[in-house]
């Protein structure tokens, strides 16, 4: 092929020639990686501030970069002329524009990415990886890696490399890494091997997860305290969600309710509600908390274990999940319960307004008055009461009531847990 024919096929390649003279002055130039001859200019005054020192003789080679594009440079020095020198450039990367748009986005992207070499020195580093280290890219473009992290960092960070290259696929990993100041920090991404004109190298874009991974260590050390708490407290407690279903509870829940805690977690929470005057008043209290119309409530409710027998207890509910519209779960929390006993017919608010005057310690003259009854139907209530509470005297009765949770304990005058008003002037 002639040298005219030679020039033509140039004109179609990513390849730019060029001759100068002594001082560097581009004095003809060719080829399709530049425009014209003011392009081929440019790119020479770029190569002679990258290289300080240009070969005097012989054939140099190196790797230049212009206007976001990477070049394989060859310069012939001395020939073909006295005082001139020749030189060639073949572009080892993407198309300008194409080249152009992924250097801006790869430089601005958020997540940390990175090119080096198989001998550990880093040929490209976008702002985002630059930023771990406190410094800029062009601190970081050029360096091995033993010149950015620390030495620990560094032979881990080159065995890693090695890894990729000899496999030659990708890789998915977590590191910890070591910033300026001294504290570590951990990103998650991929390193793969990429091809850089004759040579395989490795990249590496990663996402900084410090902060995530420090928030769900302390959302771990919270729950980790929570459960010491909920455990080693003593109290009978359950978390439900707003369907109704127990999603976690205490070993002295289970131990109340006379069942495994395995099997506790997951039952309804209704399941272990026995049959109560009362539970109509416990649910519209429990669409309140969950609809946010109160944020805590106590109330009362009989609790059956598994062995059929059943207590009152003195129930705190409080809501769980703030900032939505509705509340996600509910903690239920025991703080007083009375002795198990055998199921028995639900007490009436008459039968319960008894206990209380009982309690006060009212005859049963002063009690039918109080209750506008008959003595002899007062009489019959105390009967009954006594059957079903087993108790063989007033007194009992009394106690029988605070025993089985009937009567709030710690308040006076006496009442009931299901709110009975007691009568005037007790």
């Amino acid at each position: 092929m002639n040298e005219t024919g030679l020039k033509s096929l140039l004109e179609h390649l990513p390849v730019s020639w060029w001759e100068a003279d002594g001082e560097l002055r581009v004095i003809d130039s060719g080829g399709g990686a530049f425009g014209d001859r003011g392009t081929a200019q440019r790119f020479l005054d770029t190569v002679r501030q990258e290289l300080s020192d240009p070969p005097a003789s012989g054939v140099g080679r190196w790797r230049a970069r212009f206007d976001g594009r990477l070049f394989d440079v060859r310069w012939c020095p001395g020939t073909p002329r006295q005082g001139r020198s020749r030189g060639i450039a073949v572009e080892v990367g993407a198309g300008p524009a194409a080249h152009r748009c992924y250097d801006a986005f790869a430089d601005l992207a958020p997540a940390p990415a990175f090119i080096r070499d198989a001998d550990g020195r880093h040929l490209w580093a976008n702002h985002a990886y630059a930023h771990l280290y406190g410094t800029t890219p062009e601190r970081v473009i050029g360096k091995h890696v033993a010149e950015v992290d620390s030495p620990v960092d560094a032979a881990r960070i080159l065995a890693l490399d090695k890894d990729v290259l000899t496999r030659g696929k990708p890789v998915r990993h977590t590191l910890t890494y070591h910033r300026p100041d001294g504290s570590s920090g951990q990103a998650a991404g991929h390193r793969f091997p990429v091809q850089e004109g004759t040579e395989t190298c490795v990249a590496g874009i990663y996402i900084d997860i410090s902060d995530y991974t420090r928030a769900l260590h302390q959302r771990r050390e919270a729950e980790e305290s929570l459960c010491a708490l909920r455990d080693h407290s003593g109290l009978p407690c359950a978390l439900i969600s707003a369907g109704g279903r127990i999603q976690q509870a205490s070993a002295a829940a289970a131990e109340l309710l006379q069942i495994r805690l395995s099997d506790l977690v997951g039952r309804r929470a209704d399941s272990v509600l026995a049959p109560a005057s009362e539970s109509a008043g416990l649910w519209r209290g429990w669409r309140d908390l969950i609809v946010r119309r109160s944020r805590r409530i106590q109330t009362s409710a009989v609790l059956v274990d598994a062995h059929g027998r059943q207590r009152r207890a003195r129930l705190h509910l409080t809501t769980v999940g703030r900032g939505t519209a509705r509340a996600t779960s509910v903690w239920a929390v025991v703080t007083h319960q009375g002795i198990a006993h055998e199921s028995h017919p639900a007490l009436t608010a008459s039968q319960e307004r008894i206990l209380s005057l009982l309690a006060v310690g009212r005859s049963n003259a002063d009690i039918a008055i109080s209750l506008h009854l008959s003595r002899q139907t007062v009489d019959y209530h105390l009967s009954r009461l006594r059957d079903l509470l087993g108790a063989p005297n007033r007194c009992a009765l009394v106690a029988r009531a605070y025993a089985l949770g009937i009567l709030v304990p710690q308040s006076w005058p006496p009442r009931s847990v299901t709110g009975t008003p007691s009568p005037r002037g007790t």
